[in-house]
């Protein structure tokens, strides 16, 4: 019965011809503004992942450095992933919060929705976005990290090496470390009763086989079964309480700005008309140019709010942790570093003097992707009608 229902209304969705009409609108116009903006997107992750206290990446040298090792179309490594996130997530976004603003606009006279409620319905909806792009965004991240490094041959890397079946299980297409284990195997072998198969026995044990102890590298983990199989379904989640207050703020920022920008152009257009109007219906409908620009600002806006979060996203989603750590970490209940608030929010201490890296690259990228996409969507609509 749930079943049936389910797909008469999605055929008559289907059938409905506005509905259609403003979803191929929509879906057109966040891909348009994600494929202009997407190449300062790139040069904002690399500066954010690859900055350090002691030293702060430049736009030039992000840009030479993608070209030197993926060329041009390194610019736009992982653009299928976040445009697929983006667009069921700006969906999400846009949905949830006009259905919220229809509950609070119910029984008014002019519909009129207040700053302080777009925002509350901003939190709302960017709470759920973040939710659905969060895998898609942890696998973009990686592929432009990777298109500004040097990847090695693999025939130079690695030998045929046989592993036990719980190093391939935990540690995917990990190569052993011989030194490594005959270092370990020196120092145990002054022990008074040894295992007769040191070697053997040692490689059984994961954290035994890492060798100098650091995570591998995000260029050899970066498509989605290498980030499974070593990582885990939960690291496509990486970041998430970081990822979940950027989105929520900056989803707040944007509604609450942009209804504050609609309400002020508004009351200036109904300045000096006679009768003096007393709904906006009778002011009539701004233009599509200014209401795209009111939305480029309120990106801009709302990019800065939520900068911060971002990078203790992008951060946090370079880093590789492979499941037996995981494990380790809850068995000796590890507790997270950092202040009661940078717990909450996912910021990690030692990037405290990083946070705000990248932040003009980010609002150029945010303010002209929400202007562009709402301009291409009122002109898609105005087509298609």
């Amino acid at each position: 019965m749930a079943k049936h229902l389910c797909q008469t209304l999605m055929e008559e969705l289907l059938n409905n011809k506005i509905f259609t009409m403003h979803a191929l609108a929509g879906v057109g116009s966040v891909a348009l503004g994600t494929t202009v903006t997407y190449p300062l997107d790139t040069v904002k992750v690399i500066i954010q992942a690859g900055s350090s206290s002691s030293k702060q990446l430049t736009t030039t040298e992000v840009f030479n450095r993608v070209q030197s090792f993926s060329g041009t179309s390194g610019l736009y490594s992982g653009f299928w992933w976040l445009a697929v996130g983006r667009t069921l997530g700006v969906g999400a976004r846009f949905g949830i919060y006009e259905i919220l603003t229809a509950f609070y606009k119910d029984g008014r006279e002019d519909n009129h929705v207040h700053a302080s409620e777009a925002l509350l319905a901003g939190l709302i909806a960017g709470f759920a976005e973040s939710l659905i792009t969060s895998p898609f965004e942890l696998i973009k991240v990686r592929a432009q990290i990777t298109s500004a490094s040097h990847i090695p041959k693999s025939a130079s890397l690695r030998k045929k090496v046989a592993v036990a079946p719980l190093i391939q299980k935990l540690l995917h297409g990990f190569t052993p470390d011989t030194k490594a284990l005959n270092y370990s195997v020196s120092l145990l072998s002054t022990l008074t009763s040894k295992h007769p198969n040191m070697m053997t026995a040692l490689q059984d044990y994961p954290w035994m086989m890492t060798g100098s102890g650091k995570p591998p590298s995000v260029v050899s983990v970066r498509k989605p079964p290498e980030i499974i199989s070593l990582e885990g379904w939960g690291s496509l989640w990486r970041g998430l309480r970081s990822g979940v207050v950027r989105d929520s703020v900056f989803s707040g920022f944007f509604f609450g700005t942009w209804q504050s920008l609609h309400r002020a152009m508004l009351d200036w257009k109904a300045v000096g008309m006679h009768p003096e109007p007393r709904t906006d219906d009778e002011i009539g409908p701004l233009s599509p140019f200014a209401v795209s620009v009111a939305a480029g600002v309120s990106g801009s806006v709302a990019a800065a709010a939520s900068h911060c979060f971002d990078t203790a996203k992008c951060r946090s989603q370079c880093v590789v942790l492979p499941k037996f750590i995981s494990m380790e970490r809850k068995l000796l209940k590890w507790k997270t570093p950092g202040k009661r608030f940078e717990r909450a929010t996912g910021i990690h201490p030692a990037d405290r003097n990083l946070l705000f890296r990248g932040i003009g690259l980010r609002m150029a990228r945010s303010g002209i992707a929400s202007f562009v996409m709402v301009g291409s969507y009122f002109l898609a609509v105005d087509r298609l009608a």
